[in-house]
């Protein structure tokens, strides 16, 4: 199938694009809308939320520097506080929003959006001229680099670094990332039709006519290729310092940063590239001098120290440590930390997928949605002030034409309908059966997990726990022969369509690919690509709600789940923090270090 997206000339038309990116390294998800407080006694009252404004930005707009935060200083230390490490440093193998998010600092791409004032952004020219030129009827793509583009070492970077960069995905060790570019230049099954450049093999499809120049020639045509191209997962790679597998540990910058140090697990530092150069770039601020990344600090460590800010964490952020359940009454009650504290509803699709090739009874899948214990899971998250209780699979704030339902009556019965799960059950081929539920392995997640073990085993479903290591969760889910019964996911629109989730989560299978629930139906399929290929957007966006619930009706694949938002501190010599709408985690561009 066909990957396609909305085209840009109707993302423009809309005026109003709401950024999302994909796969999300916790869970997390949209706003809370109604209810009263959890468990925790934090407030109901959940963020406002208004999507971020996007329009195409022109050549001008692609000149560096970066529009500068208010109150801006250059210099410092700044430190970063966070849980884990990152799984992956090699740009094709990103596409989990923390991942692309920190790589903004390393790498860069042909084209990005620029932070123009906050809530307002542009697409624009990252290393190329401008965000591309389109002939063909959008079949054809062409980019020209900047002048004084360069790698860490002083190298100009060239068209040859943009081209091989593409070749490269298609590799076999290639096994993350986003998958577009690869399939409009190839087909669906993008892997047979080529293997990457390693053995001497180019593709024909990617021209370079000099050393500035680079062409893309798609089978079909794609008006928002240049939307792609901003993705984290198409950053550019020296073909001189590709070092294949390796380059996953030790990437090569072409960003602001280089990496100076790095102790898996337990830090990282980052010192200025002396060959990047502001003026080239309009995304990226780079104002401290030294970045500090330390891992292995859980939330609620975090919190206190963000609370307390004392001595050096003064200067310390987290990308995307929100407030425990513990901690959230304790911060939101306290006016002091006000000035410090972030929140934003995710813009993520959430969801606990079944692995249809191990869970085959729909009579199973639906009594488990209708026994799912939402407002339970609310409650030890810390309320609704910390997570919202969604009932369809695309997500309310981030599509366009979005209409509710709720099949499994969530609204109704929060807390689980156990006598239709039970009857559900009695009708399956197996009236007693046993889930294997696999779960990252932290501390909410652990409260979650006897949450939803309780209920299903209420309903006579026995539930064996299956705790994954935190840093490598998505590759676990990921492989198709797991041994996983039920498992979560997030996922987000990358354009404001279904046409970014749908044919993604329920699309080809294969190891790493985002189709949890190993979904297969040709029926299934072709309507998809009949959506896809809509000219009609208000009636595509319609189309897309419709399947929503068909999928939901006939396939019961997921279970919709609890949408976390994020409440996140800074230390009080942050400046410029701000959570970054597309990957819901807070940016590092604008940040920097008060004198």
């Amino acid at each position: 199938m066909k990957v396609r997206k909305r085209s840009a000339m109707a993302l423009l038309a809309a005026g109003v694009l709401a950024l999302t990116s994909a796969c999300a390294a916790g869970n997390q998800g949209a706003p809370a809308t109604s209810g009263s407080a959890g468990a925790s006694g934090a407030p109901s009252a959940a963020p406002s939320y208004t999507p971020p404004k996007i329009t195409l930005g022109t050549a001008d707009d692609s000149k560096g520097p970066a529009v500068a935060p208010e109150g801006v200083v250059k210099g410092g230390t700044v430190t970063m506080i966070d849980r884990d490490d990152f799984s992956h440093l090699d740009p094709a193998q990103q596409y989990v929003n923390t991942e692309t998010n920190f790589s903004l600092l390393i790498h860069r791409g042909l084209t990005g959006y620029k932070r123009v004032a906050k809530g307002d952004y542009k697409l624009v020219g990252d290393l190329a001229t401008d965000a591309g030129t389109p002939s063909d009827g959008g079949k054809t793509w062409t980019f020209t680099l900047k002048d004084g583009v360069k790698w860490q070492d002083g190298t100009p970077i060239t068209s040859e670094d943009v081209k091989w960069t593409i070749e490269r995905t298609f590799a076999p060790f290639i096994t993350q990332g986003p998958t577009y570019v690869q399939q409009w230049l190839t087909e669906v099954d993008h892997k047979k039709a080529y293997q990457g450049p390693y053995d001497g093999k180019r593709l024909d499809a990617i021209e370079t006519p000099d050393d500035k120049t680079i062409v893309f020639k798609f089978k079909t045509p794609h008006a928002d290729a240049n939307y792609a191209f901003a993705m984290g997962g198409y950053a550019i790679v020296p073909k001189a310092k590709d070092t294949k597998e390796k380059y996953d540990k030790e990437p090569f910058s072409s960003g602001p940063y280089i990496i100076k140090s790095h102790v898996v697990d337990k830090s990282m530092e980052l010192e200025r590239n002396p060959h990047w150069d502001p003026a080239t770039d309009p995304i990226r601020g780079a104002y401290p001098d030294k970045w500090r990344l330390e891992f292995g600090q859980e939330h609620l460590q975090i919190t206190d120290r963000l609370v307390a800010d004392s001595g050096p964490d003064q200067t310390a952020f987290t990308f995307y440590a929100s407030v425990p359940p513990e901690r959230l009454p304790q911060v939101l009650s306290n006016p002091a930390l006000a000035p410090r504290l972030l929140k934003s509803p995710s813009p993520y699709g959430n969801y606990y997928y079944f692995n249809l090739d191990r869970v085959k009874d729909v009579k199973l899948r639906q009594a488990i949605n209708y026994a799912w214990p939402s407002k339970q899971i609310q409650q030890v998250s810390g309320g609704p002030a910390a997570a919202a209780l969604p009932t369809t699979i695309l997500n309310e704030n981030t599509t366009v034409g979005y209409e509710a339902y709720d099949l499994y009556g969530k609204k109704t019965k929060p807390e689980g309908d156990i006598e239709k799960a039970k009857q559900l059950l009695a009708e399956s081929s197996n009236p007693t059966p046993t889930i294997v539920y696999a779960y990252n392995q932290l501390p909410t997640q652990e409260k979650v997990t006897l949450v939803i073990k309780d209920a299903l085993e209420k309903a006579g479903i026995k539930v064996v726990a299956k705790p994954l290591d935190r840093k490598t969760y998505y590759d676990s889910i990921g492989q198709v022969k797991n041994e996983f019964d039920l498992y979560w996911g997030g996922w987000g629109a990358d354009w404001p369509s279904g046409s970014t989730v749908m044919p993604v989560i329920f699309g080809p299978i294969a190891d790493g690919a985002p189709n949890y629930s190993h979904l297969k139906d040709p029926e299934l399929t072709k309507k998809m690509d009949e959506i896809t290929a809509m000219t009609d957007i208000d009636a595509a966006n319609a189309a897309w709600m419709a399947l929503d619930k068909e999928i939901q009706e006939k396939y019961a694949p997921l279970v919709v789940a609890e949408n976390k938002i994020a409440n996140t501190l800074h230390g009080s010599k942050v400046g410029g923090a701000e959570i970054d709408p597309q990957s819901w985690v807070v940016s590092p561009n604008t940040i920097f270090v008060k004198q």
